[in-house]
Protein backbone atom coordinates (compact mmCIF):
# COMPACT_ATOMS: atom_id res chain seq x y z
CA UNK A 1 0.00 0.00 0.00
CA UNK A 2 2.97 2.07 0.87
CA UNK A 3 3.95 1.71 -2.80
CA UNK A 4 0.86 2.42 -4.56
CA UNK A 5 0.34 5.55 -2.59
CA UNK A 6 4.08 7.03 -3.42
CA UNK A 7 3.39 5.81 -6.62
CA UNK A 8 0.10 8.34 -6.76
CA UNK A 9 1.63 11.59 -5.63
CA UNK A 10 4.87 11.01 -7.89
CA UNK A 11 2.88 10.28 -10.80
CA UNK A 12 -0.38 12.22 -10.44
CA UNK A 13 0.59 14.92 -8.05
CA UNK A 14 3.65 15.30 -9.43
CA UNK A 15 5.28 15.73 -5.74
CA UNK A 16 9.37 15.98 -6.28
CA UNK A 17 11.89 12.50 -5.08
CA UNK A 18 12.65 14.79 -1.88
CA UNK A 19 8.84 14.82 -0.74
CA UNK A 20 8.55 11.08 -1.72
CA UNK A 21 11.73 9.62 0.07
CA UNK A 22 10.26 11.90 3.13
CA UNK A 23 6.99 10.12 2.44
CA UNK A 24 8.05 6.81 2.34
CA UNK A 25 10.29 7.29 5.85
CA UNK A 26 7.37 8.64 7.80
CA UNK A 27 5.58 5.41 6.90
CA UNK A 28 8.01 2.91 6.99
CA UNK A 29 8.99 4.43 10.51
CA UNK A 30 5.27 4.22 11.58
CA UNK A 31 4.88 0.63 10.13
CA UNK A 32 7.42 -0.44 12.32
CA UNK A 33 6.38 1.49 15.37
CA UNK A 34 2.59 -0.64 14.55
CA UNK A 35 4.55 -4.12 14.12
CA UNK A 36 7.13 -3.60 17.47
CA UNK A 37 4.40 -2.22 19.52
CA UNK A 38 1.36 -3.82 18.50
CA UNK A 39 2.20 -6.66 16.72
CA UNK A 40 0.36 -5.55 13.78
CA UNK A 41 1.71 -5.08 10.23
CA UNK A 42 -1.47 -4.31 8.64
CA UNK A 43 -1.34 -0.19 8.16
CA UNK A 44 -5.52 -0.68 7.56
CA UNK A 45 -6.25 -2.05 11.23
CA UNK A 46 -4.21 1.30 12.53
CA UNK A 47 -6.60 3.16 15.00
CA UNK A 48 -6.24 6.24 16.46
CA UNK A 49 -5.02 5.21 19.79
CA UNK A 50 -2.11 3.66 17.84
CA UNK A 51 -0.96 6.78 16.06
CA UNK A 52 -1.42 9.00 19.19
CA UNK A 53 0.85 6.77 21.28
CA UNK A 54 3.29 7.40 18.10
CA UNK A 55 2.97 10.80 17.85
CA UNK A 56 3.58 10.72 22.03
CA UNK A 57 6.57 8.55 21.19
CA UNK A 58 7.80 11.22 18.90
CA UNK A 59 7.58 13.67 21.59
CA UNK A 60 9.04 11.62 24.06
CA UNK A 61 12.19 11.36 21.61
CA UNK A 62 12.54 15.50 21.59
CA UNK A 63 11.57 15.21 17.93
CA UNK A 64 10.63 19.29 17.23
CA UNK A 65 6.80 19.59 16.86
CA UNK A 66 7.38 20.82 13.05
CA UNK A 67 8.83 17.50 12.45
CA UNK A 68 6.01 15.45 14.43
CA UNK A 69 3.51 17.76 12.31
CA UNK A 70 5.02 16.57 9.22
CA UNK A 71 4.94 13.01 10.15
CA UNK A 72 1.17 13.65 11.36
CA UNK A 73 0.52 15.25 7.53
CA UNK A 74 1.97 12.01 5.93
CA UNK A 75 -0.42 9.80 7.80
CA UNK A 76 -3.58 12.04 7.05
CA UNK A 77 -2.55 11.91 2.76
CA UNK A 78 -1.76 8.15 3.12
CA UNK A 79 -5.02 7.36 4.68
CA UNK A 80 -7.27 9.66 2.79
CA UNK A 81 -5.86 7.95 -0.06
CA UNK A 82 -6.47 4.45 0.35
CA UNK A 83 -10.07 5.14 2.21
CA UNK A 84 -10.73 7.18 -1.40
CA UNK A 85 -9.35 3.92 -3.13
CA UNK A 86 -11.15 1.17 -1.19
CA UNK A 87 -7.85 0.35 0.34
CA UNK A 88 -9.23 0.91 4.04
CA UNK A 89 -13.05 1.16 5.16
CA UNK A 90 -12.09 3.94 8.13
CA UNK A 91 -9.66 6.80 8.15
CA UNK A 92 -7.83 6.66 11.69
CA UNK A 93 -6.24 10.06 11.74
CA UNK A 94 -9.48 11.81 11.07
CA UNK A 95 -9.60 12.98 14.99
CA UNK A 96 -5.85 13.68 15.12
CA UNK A 97 -4.75 17.35 15.46
CA UNK A 98 -1.17 18.93 14.74
CA UNK A 99 0.96 20.03 17.85
CA UNK A 100 1.17 23.44 18.66
CA UNK A 101 4.16 25.08 17.38
CA UNK A 102 5.75 28.37 18.84
CA UNK A 103 6.17 31.23 16.69
CA UNK A 104 9.66 31.86 15.42
CA UNK A 105 11.18 34.83 14.16
CA UNK A 106 13.09 33.61 11.63
CA UNK A 107 16.80 34.60 11.63
CA UNK A 108 18.83 36.92 8.77
CA UNK A 109 21.65 38.37 7.99
CA UNK A 110 21.86 42.03 8.46
CA UNK A 111 21.99 44.51 5.69
CA UNK A 112 25.40 45.45 5.82
CA UNK A 113 26.82 42.06 6.64
CA UNK A 114 25.70 41.00 3.26
CA UNK A 115 27.33 44.29 1.70
CA UNK A 116 30.49 43.64 3.20
CA UNK A 117 30.58 39.45 1.76
CA UNK A 118 29.66 40.45 -1.58
CA UNK A 119 30.66 43.82 -1.99
CA UNK A 120 34.17 44.13 -0.12
CA UNK A 121 35.26 40.46 0.43
CA UNK A 122 37.73 39.53 -2.16
CA UNK A 123 36.90 36.12 -3.74
CA UNK A 124 39.64 34.40 -5.50
CA UNK A 125 39.80 34.84 -9.23
CA UNK A 126 39.66 31.02 -10.32
CA UNK A 127 36.66 28.79 -10.44
CA UNK A 128 35.94 27.93 -7.10
CA UNK A 129 35.70 32.18 -6.37
CA UNK A 130 33.29 32.40 -8.81
CA UNK A 131 31.56 29.35 -8.17
CA UNK A 132 30.96 30.67 -4.59
CA UNK A 133 30.15 33.95 -4.74
CA UNK A 134 27.53 33.33 -7.63
CA UNK A 135 25.81 30.47 -5.10
CA UNK A 136 26.09 33.29 -2.75
CA UNK A 137 24.52 36.15 -4.87
CA UNK A 138 21.83 33.87 -6.28
CA UNK A 139 20.56 32.55 -2.85
CA UNK A 140 20.59 36.60 -1.76
CA UNK A 141 19.42 37.93 -5.09
CA UNK A 142 16.57 35.63 -5.77
CA UNK A 143 15.66 33.80 -2.78
CA UNK A 144 15.01 30.53 -4.24
CA UNK A 145 15.45 27.39 -1.96
CA UNK A 146 18.61 25.19 -1.67
CA UNK A 147 17.28 22.50 -3.20
CA UNK A 148 15.93 24.71 -6.22
CA UNK A 149 19.44 25.91 -6.40
CA UNK A 150 20.73 22.55 -7.21
CA UNK A 151 18.62 21.84 -9.94
CA UNK A 152 19.37 25.06 -11.48
CA UNK A 153 20.37 24.69 -15.43
CA UNK A 154 22.06 27.09 -17.46
CA UNK A 155 19.11 26.93 -20.21
CA UNK A 156 16.88 28.00 -17.24
CA UNK A 157 18.42 31.52 -17.09
CA UNK A 158 17.48 34.30 -20.28
CA UNK A 159 20.25 36.72 -19.95
CA UNK A 160 18.48 38.95 -22.68
CA UNK A 161 15.17 39.30 -20.37
CA UNK A 162 17.24 39.16 -17.10
CA UNK A 163 14.98 36.23 -15.48
CA UNK A 164 15.63 32.77 -14.19
CA UNK A 165 13.12 30.01 -14.34
CA UNK A 166 13.11 28.16 -11.46
CA UNK A 167 11.46 24.80 -10.95
CA UNK A 168 9.96 24.53 -6.88
CA UNK A 169 7.59 22.57 -5.05
CA UNK A 170 5.46 19.96 -6.78
CA UNK A 171 7.08 21.03 -9.69
CA UNK A 172 5.60 24.13 -9.87
CA UNK A 173 7.37 26.67 -12.60
CA UNK A 174 8.10 30.21 -11.53
CA UNK A 175 9.93 33.27 -13.17
CA UNK A 176 12.67 35.30 -11.09
CA UNK A 177 14.66 38.51 -12.36
CA UNK A 178 17.80 39.11 -11.58
CA UNK A 179 19.86 42.51 -11.63
CA UNK A 180 22.12 43.53 -14.48
CA UNK A 181 24.84 42.69 -11.84
CA UNK A 182 23.62 39.26 -11.27
CA UNK A 183 23.22 39.01 -14.84
CA UNK A 184 26.55 40.43 -16.04
CA UNK A 185 28.04 37.57 -13.18
CA UNK A 186 26.46 34.58 -14.14
CA UNK A 187 27.51 35.02 -17.72
CA UNK A 188 31.16 35.29 -15.92
CA UNK A 189 30.79 32.28 -14.22
CA UNK A 190 29.60 30.22 -17.19
CA UNK A 191 32.46 31.44 -19.22
CA UNK A 192 34.49 30.33 -15.90
CA UNK A 193 32.94 26.77 -16.06
CA UNK A 194 33.44 26.00 -19.22
CA UNK A 195 37.06 27.10 -19.62
CA UNK A 196 37.77 24.62 -16.19
CA UNK A 197 35.62 21.63 -17.65
CA UNK A 198 35.33 22.35 -21.24
CA UNK A 199 34.34 18.45 -21.42
CA UNK A 200 31.36 18.96 -18.67
CA UNK A 201 28.29 16.06 -19.62
CA UNK A 202 25.64 17.78 -17.76
CA UNK A 203 23.73 20.84 -17.89
CA UNK A 204 23.89 21.68 -13.93
CA UNK A 205 25.10 25.27 -13.54
CA UNK A 206 26.36 24.96 -9.98
CA UNK A 207 29.12 22.04 -10.35
CA UNK A 208 31.97 20.55 -7.96
CA UNK A 209 35.60 21.22 -7.34
CA UNK A 210 35.85 18.38 -10.27
CA UNK A 211 33.12 19.58 -12.73
CA UNK A 212 30.49 17.48 -11.02
CA UNK A 213 26.45 18.13 -10.41
CA UNK A 214 26.87 20.18 -6.72
CA UNK A 215 25.08 18.30 -3.71
CA UNK A 216 23.12 19.84 -0.33
CA UNK A 217 26.32 19.85 1.71
CA UNK A 218 28.95 21.58 -0.56
CA UNK A 219 26.39 24.38 -0.70
CA UNK A 220 25.86 24.58 3.40
CA UNK A 221 29.72 24.40 3.60
CA UNK A 222 29.81 27.37 0.92
CA UNK A 223 27.42 29.42 2.88
CA UNK A 224 28.42 28.74 6.40
CA UNK A 225 32.46 29.91 5.19
CA UNK A 226 31.36 32.80 3.91
CA UNK A 227 28.42 34.08 6.15
CA UNK A 228 30.91 32.73 9.66
CA UNK A 229 32.98 36.01 8.63
CA UNK A 230 30.41 38.25 9.41
CA UNK A 231 28.15 36.34 11.85
CA UNK A 232 28.09 34.88 15.21
CA UNK A 233 24.67 33.60 14.59
CA UNK A 234 24.88 29.57 15.08
CA UNK A 235 22.43 29.05 12.06
CA UNK A 236 24.49 29.88 8.68
CA UNK A 237 22.50 27.52 6.14
CA UNK A 238 21.69 28.31 3.05
CA UNK A 239 17.68 28.96 3.85
CA UNK A 240 18.61 31.48 6.06
CA UNK A 241 19.52 33.42 2.72
CA UNK A 242 16.39 33.05 2.04
CA UNK A 243 15.32 35.08 5.23
CA UNK A 244 17.31 37.71 4.60
CA UNK A 245 16.22 37.87 1.07
CA UNK A 246 12.64 38.35 2.18
CA UNK A 247 13.10 40.51 5.09
CA UNK A 248 15.20 43.34 3.13
CA UNK A 249 12.61 43.24 0.93
CA UNK A 250 10.15 43.79 3.16
CA UNK A 251 12.24 46.23 4.85
CA UNK A 252 12.31 48.43 1.68
CA UNK A 253 8.65 48.79 1.45
CA UNK A 254 8.32 45.39 -1.02
CA UNK A 255 4.66 44.27 -1.84
CA UNK A 256 4.09 41.11 0.31
CA UNK A 257 2.29 39.59 -2.79
CA UNK A 258 5.45 39.97 -5.00
CA UNK A 259 7.45 38.31 -2.09
CA UNK A 260 5.35 35.24 -2.28
CA UNK A 261 5.67 35.13 -5.72
CA UNK A 262 9.16 35.40 -6.35
CA UNK A 263 9.69 32.99 -3.38
CA UNK A 264 7.20 30.87 -4.55
CA UNK A 265 4.53 30.34 -1.87
CA UNK A 266 1.26 28.99 -2.23
CA UNK A 267 -0.34 31.35 0.26
CA UNK A 268 0.31 33.93 1.75
CA UNK A 269 0.23 32.48 5.14
CA UNK A 270 4.01 31.41 4.31
CA UNK A 271 4.90 34.71 3.40
CA UNK A 272 3.92 36.78 6.58
CA UNK A 273 6.33 35.44 8.81
CA UNK A 274 8.90 37.82 7.38
CA UNK A 275 6.39 40.88 8.23
CA UNK A 276 8.62 41.06 11.63
CA UNK A 277 10.51 44.07 11.79
CA UNK A 278 13.97 44.66 12.74
CA UNK A 279 15.09 46.80 15.57
CA UNK A 280 16.73 49.43 13.32
CA UNK A 281 13.71 50.03 11.17
CA UNK A 282 11.61 50.58 13.96
CA UNK A 283 13.93 53.06 14.89
CA UNK A 284 14.01 54.77 11.80
CA UNK A 285 10.03 54.59 11.34
CA UNK A 286 9.88 55.97 15.00
CA UNK A 287 12.40 59.17 13.94
CA UNK A 288 10.60 59.97 10.92
CA UNK A 289 6.61 59.92 12.37
CA UNK A 290 6.61 60.59 15.72
CA UNK A 291 6.28 64.58 16.56
CA UNK A 292 8.62 64.06 19.49
CA UNK A 293 11.59 62.26 17.44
Amino acid sequence: MIEKFLQYISYQKRQSVHTSNSYRSDLEQFQDFLIEQFQEKDLCQANYQMIRSWIIQLSEQNLQPTSINRKIATLKSFYKFLVKNGYCAQNPTLRIKPLKVPKRTPCFVDEQDMIKILDNYEFSKDFKGYRDKIVLELLYHTGMREAELLNLREENINYIRQEIRVLGKGNKERIIPITPALNHLLQEYVYCREKEFPQISHSFLIVTDEGEPAYPMLIYRIVRKYLSLVSSAERKSPHILRHTFATHLLNKGADLNAIKEILGHSNLKATQIYTHNSLQKLKDVFKQAHPKA
